[in-house]
């Protein structure tokens, strides 16, 4: 093959990857593992970046409003349904709002719903042992926040870990294409930002206004927010039950991720769909379940059994619920 056309099909592979993880996944297999990968490390920092254009782009209440909103939905569609529902399968729902909610979790930025349940499955049955890969008692604070899924190891997705919901075509090919839906969503905040500020110049916005905050910053934060639980919530906070990894129960992660900084309370039993197991442990993502419950969108929420409740034992290590949903996984 001539250099220049081995040139151009490198590049093309290159180019690809940053929107089809397969092909990621298939570059990667040629290099070193652990290894930083750079085709998904250098997005990753430059939107760390961008967050710096706020002083070019300045701010409004709509811009802003917008930050927040995203940021609460999509943490709900990562904590909701990322987590209690593709990682844990706490309660049911449709086919539809399976792949609607699996949608706005992808616009979130952190992969496909594939990828994000099977490493967390994993996480669960290895959880502070030397095959947890994201552990900061094993690997430290660092790599666990986000050292870890920068690396080509981490690139694919381990499809024997999610057989379940491995089977939905639909699954796969957002799982694949991951990409799509946030630069979807950026492309609209953009767009969008450009008709409020020529319709109601008023409102003081703009499509790059809307783009930094609606997008860049709301994601930023997201992703340091969804990130503390795997890093300070095995280092940080109180521990109530006996459970064998160093997860803890911390009041202001769970603020801040919709509920899931009662990381103790979900490693002694990660089957329910609620993680606040007491009535002062505020977990807005089970309370948004419920409501969806209530309209009929999700169903058969999985609660705390009575004996999780009235169970709490710092004596001596328990067997945790991990290995016994590890076995029915």
């Amino acid at each position: 093959m001539p250099e220049i056309q081995r040139i151009m099909v490198g590049s093309w592979k290159l180019l690809k990857s940053l929107f089809d993880s397969q092909e990621a996944t298939a570059l990667a297999s040629h290099k070193n593992g652990r290894d930083i990968d750079l085709v998904r490390t250098i997005p990753f920092l430059a939107l760390h970046v961008a967050v710096l254009a706020v002083f070019w782009v300045g701010w409004s209440p709509v811009a802003i409003a917008a930050a927040v909103s995203l940021y609460i939905v999509r943490m709900f569609a990562i904590t909701g349904f990322y987590h209690r529902y593709f990682s844990h399968r706490t309660f049911r729902t449709s086919r539809g709002m399976q792949f609607l909610f699996a949608c706005l979790g992808a616009s979130a930025a952190q992969r496909g719903p594939l990828w994000w349940a099977a490493n967390h499955r994993h996480h669960h049955a290895y959880s502070d042992k030397p095959a947890d890969v994201h552990s900061p008692v094993i690997r430290g604070l660092w790599w666990s926040h986000i050292g870890w899924f920068l690396t080509h190891d981490q690139l694919a997705t381990k499809l024997n870990r999610i057989k379940d919901f491995a089977r939905y075509p639909e699954l796969r090919f957002l799982n694949r294409f991951d990409t799509i839906v946030p630069i979807g969503l950026a492309v609209i905040l953009f767009l969008l930002g450009n008709w409020l500020g020529s319709s109601y110049p008023n409102l003081g916005t703009s499509g790059w206004q809307m783009l930094v905050w609606g997008f860049v910053i709301s994601t930023v934060v997201l992703w340091h927010g969804t990130f503390t639980i795997n890093s300070l919530s095995h280092l940080f906070g109180s521990r109530r039950y006996a459970t064998s990894d160093h997860s803890r129960n911390n009041f202001l992660l769970a603020i801040i991720t919709l509920g899931e900084g009662w990381h103790n309370n979900h490693h002694k039993y990660c089957s329910s769909a609620r993680q606040g197991f007491r009535w002062w442990e505020i977990d807005v993502t089970y309370y948004l379940l419920e409501g969806l419950q209530f309209f009929g969108i999700i169903w058969d929420i999985r609660p705390v059994p009575a004996w999780i409740l009235n169970h709490s034992n710092l004596d001596q290590v328990d067997q945790d619920t991990d290995s016994a949903e590890k076995m029915a996984m």
